[in-house]
């Protein structure tokens, strides 16, 4: 293990980053530095025992991170003092080789954590199954959920809410969106979703003006709400494709009165919609045609406004309300998988190469803040907490912060 001590800080909950892209799929931290050199802001490396695609989390003071050994043997979910860098633990479930997209991982879940367990969805070639422990490692309960077929491997991540564990199981000829005790692991609910191909994005929460709240999937089946206790749908919305469904690999984003939700293919096609929720939903706009979109890459919204970047490098500030282009930046001149995280006022960019790009989250144009390499391959999320930036290179973790 590469590891370099620094100085920790006070870990609160409220800077915890416990889900893919952070508190609610968001993508949005309080503060993190947004640039760093060789030998200025980086704290800590440390070497993961395995590859992958999934990003890491961190929750009171522990980043969890999943990987798949090299020849395919294993699945390991791993826990490092966020502080430090250091192990603290490592379980793993068996595993076996399996084709995969050229830009897919044996490992591409992202685990989930409410603060009491630590939830991770392992997929060990043929079937998946999503295990729970506590945060010092003990496995405390166990699903199944069955075989998974799919041309580009898994993917899928879980979140955790109002004691549930929520998982989109989309996959080739068999969709349902699942929910389990998180305590016991028992079956709270299933309902089926109509099967098209597989699509990966994670849920997110919706808060309702009453008080109470909902479970918003997208997949190639349309964008639902689903009550998290009952698993009632709340209304759903069915897209008018107009040709061969798409694929949803981005997770729907809030942007003020409307879910954005992008979806594509490998051959370019796009479809990007802004939906209004409600007991009858409504489109506020759409795009059947678009080329200048994000598969990959998730949005992040910010003010009146939404940032993406597709996955050729071009970066955009979005109207969220209308779906019209304020501005275009060429970011970068390579492919992107990473989605963009907004730290503060600045919006943190990284390429599949490993060079980042700092700019504004601004309306008023593109301005560059900095940039940055961390000197390998990176196709996973960054997730930012306590003040900090963990990045997960194609070999290890990276911890950016003041020293």
């Amino acid at each position: 293990m590469r590891c370099f001590l620094c100085l920790s800080v006070a870990m609160s909950v409220a800077a915890d980053w416990p889900r893919f892209r952070g508190p609610n799929g968001s993508g949005v931290a309080e503060a993190a530095p947004v640039s760093w050199t060789a030998s200025e802001n980086r704290l800590w490396t440390a070497d993961l025992p395995g590859k992958g695609n999934g990003s890491p989390i961190v929750v009171k003071g522990k980043l969890f991170v999943q990987c798949a050994g090299a020849d395919g043997s294993n699945r390991t979910l791993v826990c490092l003092d966020a502080a430090i860098g250091k192990q603290l633990w490592a379980k793993s479930q068996n595993g076996g080789t399996a084709r995969t997209h050229k830009k897919n991982s044996l490992a591409s879940s992202t685990p989930a954590c409410d603060g009491e367990r630590v939830y991770a969805c392992f997929w060990d070639g043929r079937s998946i199954s999503l295990v729970a422990y506590s945060l010092t490692g003990d496995e405390l309960w166990s699903q199944l959920l069955g075989r998974f077929a799919s041309q580009h491997g898994a993917g899928m991540s879980p979140i955790v809410h109002a004691g549930k564990v929520f998982l989109n199981f989309d996959q080739d000829g068999s969709a349902a969106m699942l929910a389990f005790d998180a305590k016991t692991g028992d079956k709270a609910w299933s309902q089926p979703r109509k099967a098209f191909r597989t699509s990966y994005s994670t849920p997110i929460v919706r808060s309702l003006p009453d008080g109470g709240s909902e479970i918003v999937a997208l997949s190639t089946a349309g964008l639902t709400a689903y009550d998290p206790a009952s698993g009632k749908v709340n209304w759903d919305h069915t897209f008018d494709w107009g040709r061969s469904p798409l694929r949803s690999v981005a997770s729907p984003v809030i942007a003020g009165d409307v879910i954005v939700c992008l979806t594509g293919d490998g051959g370019g096609d796009r479809f990007c919609a802004g939906i209004k929720p409600g007991s009858k939903p409504t489109v506020a706009w759409e795009t059947k045609s678009t080329k200048i979109a994000p598969y990959v890459p998730c949005p992040v919204a910010h003010g009146k406004h939404l940032y993406w970047i597709t996955d050729q490098g071009m970066l955009e500030c979005i109207d969220p309300l209308t779906g019209k282009s304020v501005w275009r930046e060429s970011a970068f001149s390579s492919s992107v998988s990473a989605s963009p995280i907004l730290l503060g006022e600045t919006l943190l960019l990284i390429d599949e190469r490993g060079k980042a790009l700092a700019c504004k989250a601004q309306p008023s144009g593109f301005e560059k803040v900095a940039s940055s390499e961390a000197g390998e391959a990176v196709f996973a999320t960054p997730a930012a907490a306590d003040g900090k930036l963990y990045l997960r290179t194609s070999s290890a973790i990276i911890c950016i912060g003041k020293k």
